[in-house]
């Protein structure tokens, strides 16, 4: 016969290891990050496209200007690597990726800023295309067409 000893610190050891797995995969969700480097703005309308314009400026401007803070940290480092200390290749490699995220996000941003730059100039050409068939319906004579009505053409009875 089998004598079945009870170890009481292996279901404490899986409870540990489950609850463990767990906190980390939280701490880990909650700091991912969600949203994309050029997100879309809130509180301007979809088709408002020169206020779409006017906030993509704006962020490709303020990445424009972190780009080059970047970029003088990082000459900064490549020129005297000796005042950074042992922070020094952190600071170079940090500088480096601030610069390539910047770079991308003035990219982006130029790109959506051309691209509703272009949808705005449809908007006003589509606004001015309806604007010019409303003025000519306007001025069409219609007492001088033949209608197909002709109980209803001239001054009968009104």
């Amino acid at each position: 016969m089998t004598l079945f000893i009870y170890d009481w610190r292996v279901p404490i050891k899986q409870a540990l290891k489950l609850t463990s797995s767990l906190v980390a995969l939280t701490l880990l969700v909650s700091c991912a990050q969600m949203s994309p480097s050029v997100s879309a703005p809130t509180g301007i309308a979809g088709n408002d496209h020169n206020a779409l314009v006017k906030y993509y400026e704006g962020v490709a401007k303020d990445a424009k200007l972190r780009l080059q803070e970047n970029k003088k940290v990082l000459q900064e480092y490549e020129a005297h690597p000796y005042y950074f200390g042992r922070q020094g290749l952190e600071v170079r490699s940090h500088a480096a990726a601030n610069i390539r995220a910047y770079e991308k996000t003035l990219k982006e941003s130029q790109v959506f800023a051309d691209f509703h730059r272009k949808m705005a100039n449809e908007q006003v050409g589509q606004k001015s295309n309806e604007t010019k068939t409303v003025e000519v319906n306007q001025d069409r004579d219609f007492a001088s067409e033949t209608s197909e009505y002709s109980e209803y053409s001239g001054s009968k009875g009104l």
